[in-house]
């Protein structure tokens, strides 16, 4: 019986291991695609087509639960697929754990939301978290040449509305009660292949020249590695609590950065470090924030 209990706790950490470590390694795949001449829209569309394997079942078979709440799967789709194509195309043109930290930014997003659409009251400790976040993005985008903090690059705006988009899905997600985290998770992934349809029905260029087996292989990457880490993810969140879920997904930055380190000549500096250590603070205080919340509305 204990071995059992050991197994069953010990398999949600795994899962959330092996989801943050594919996450910070995901750049890798990402950009070998982009070598071959598959851009970040034509990979996402590819990509997340290859997760309709898996979407489009269970959408046939829970249709119902989208009418229960369409406009908010609507927004779902939305804001996952603005989400998944801004962190893709910011991770192929910008530097991985800059790019990663400043997504981390969505937690504080997250609150800022709840207070402004669901009249959620921010406690001190929220407020606070906030100011830090704050701080650390100040301290990561300040530019001494400009002499004030902000972006410096396209890849830098990417990121954080890749971040604010995150916080959109979770919002929209967290109100759509009526519909299961299956029809979720596969509405969302349809969103992304259904706005990176639009994005380059809009660009106008439609012509792709690339091996068909670059295709494939993205194609592959969405049915295998997509579907695996979105599963470990919603598979750790709902059986660990949320603190201590949060923490782990924070190895996702570690990944990351010992990748890039291996991998590329990308190397952040003293200041970047410093701004992304607090930014990383401040997103676990805000998820300890979520949890005391809560556990006080249950």
């Amino acid at each position: 019986m204990q071995a059992n209990k050991q197994h069953t706790s010990a398999l949600p950490v795994i899962c959330l291991l092996v989801a943050a470590t594919l996450w910070g390694v995901f750049w890798y795949p990402l950009r070998i695609l982009e070598q071959q001449g598959l851009d970040g829209v034509w990979a996402s569309l590819f990509i997340y087509t290859g997760t309709l394997v898996v979407a489009i079942p269970i959408i046939i078979r829970r249709f119902n639960e989208l009418l229960a709440s369409p406009y908010l799967i609507i927004a779902i789709m939305i804001s996952s697929g603005w989400c998944n194509i801004a962190f893709i195309l910011a991770i192929v043109e910008g530097e991985v754990v800059r790019v990663i930290l400043l997504f981390f930014l969505s937690p504080i997003w997250a609150t800022i939301l709840a207070r402004i659409v669901l009249k959620e009251e921010l406690t001190l400790m929220a407020r606070a978290t906030i100011v830090l976040a704050l701080a650390g993005a100040i301290t990561m985008l300040w530019s001494p040449e400009v002499g004030y903090p902000w972006p410096t690059s396209f890849a830098d705006w990417l990121a954080l509305s890749s971040g604010v988009a995150f916080a959109l899905t979770n919002l929209f997600t967290h109100m759509a009660q009526k519909t299961s985290i299956p029809v979720k998770t596969a509405s969302a992934w349809i969103g992304v292949v259904l706005v990176a349809s639009i994005i380059i029905a809009v660009r106008g260029n439609i012509s792709l020249e690339v091996e068909v087996s670059t295709i494939y292989l993205a194609f592959a990457i969405g049915l295998l590695l997509m579907t695996l880490m979105t599963f470990c993810v919603v598979y750790g969140v709902t059986h660990m609590p949320i603190h201590r879920s949060a923490v782990i997904l924070i190895f996702e930055v570690v990944a990351a950065a010992i990748s890039a380190y291996l991998l590329t000549s990308e190397r952040l500096n003293t200041q970047e470090w410093i701004g992304g250590a607090i930014v990383i603070i401040a997103a676990y205080l805000a998820t300890q924030q979520q949890k005391k919340e809560t556990s006080h509305a249950n």
